[in-house]
């Protein structure tokens, strides 16, 4: 009897193991409040890790006296924040288009709220939330270039930021009307405009908002607009705590018309 006593636990631990190893995976952890893991690692740690643009004035721009970094997509940080640790306690990190996927990537930010356009094959790659800005590709050119629209760009340069989606929309309006451009990529928008200034290129084109931020008295944006730019925060595929918690916010936002209060305080359209 003693000896049968001991199969039957031997049994009793082996179906124990079994059960343990079934197929369905176990329920992510949460913590106390039912935060999901990806949200509560943030909680923990404190402060909500941010890609933002330094060098767009209204959305993310970094004053060069002061070195404090404002506009509507830290705000919008800030908010952000604020749903997740109960305050605006933001870490931005500059990007620029060619950085911030990289960035989401590695984990070295947990969002990117830096004028990134929402492609389908950039949601291949990335959770994106709902846009909270809609824009669209316009042109910069010199006022005495004498240039009125895309087809006076046929044979001229066209200077565009690297990894940016203004490229491709741009060319693919050009080859409906005939033009031959050709391009040139820089790392940020202000070698872009420099490079307008000096006639290394004709024209600077990226989202209208955007251009907005670098007109002066010797530049024209022209009424073309191309191809609609949805903005979305970015954040790590698998994320999908933190991306839910994102789009929350933003749906918020815009139902108690704070998201409208934040374009009209930095004047964006």
């Amino acid at each position: 009897m003693k000896k049968f006593g001991m199969v039957l636990t031997s049994l009793l631990l082996v179906a124990g193991l079994v059960t343990g190893c079934g197929s369905t995976p176990a329920a992510p952890e949460k913590s106390g409040g039912g935060l999901p893991a990806d949200v509560q690692a943030i909680k923990d740690r404190g402060v909500l890790k941010v890609g933002v643009k330094v060098d767009v004035p209204k959305f993310g721009y970094k004053d060069p006296k002061s070195d404090v970094v404002d506009g509507y997509e830290i705000d919008l940080a800030k908010a952000i924040s604020k749903k997740i640790l109960g305050t605006e306690k933001i870490e931005t990190t500059a990007v620029t288009a060619k950085t911030r996927g990289p960035l989401v990537d590695s984990g070295d930010v947990d969002l990117v709220i830096a004028t990134f356009t929402v492609t389908e094959e950039r949601k291949k790659s990335y959770n994106f939330s709902d846009s909270y800005f809609t824009d669209g590709v316009k042109l910069m050119v010199k006022k005495d270039s004498g240039i009125k629209g895309l087809k006076d760009l046929n044979g001229k340069k066209i200077g565009v930021a690297q990894s940016a989606t203004s490229k491709k929309a741009i060319q693919e309006a050009a080859d409906k009307i005939g033009s031959k451009i050709t391009f040139l990529e820089f790392s940020t928008y202000p070698e872009i405009k420099t490079a307008l200034d000096s006639g290394r290129v004709d024209c600077f084109s990226v989202d209208g908002s955007i251009l907005f931020g670098y007109l002066d008295d010797s530049t024209v944006i022209l009424d073309d607009s191309f191809s609609p730019q949805d903005y979305g925060v970015a954040s790590k595929k698998g994320n999908d705590g933190l991306a839910k918690t994102v789009n929350d916010t933003i749906a918020e936002l815009k139902a108690s018309g704070e998201l409208d209060k934040m374009i009209q305080k930095w004047g964006l359209k």
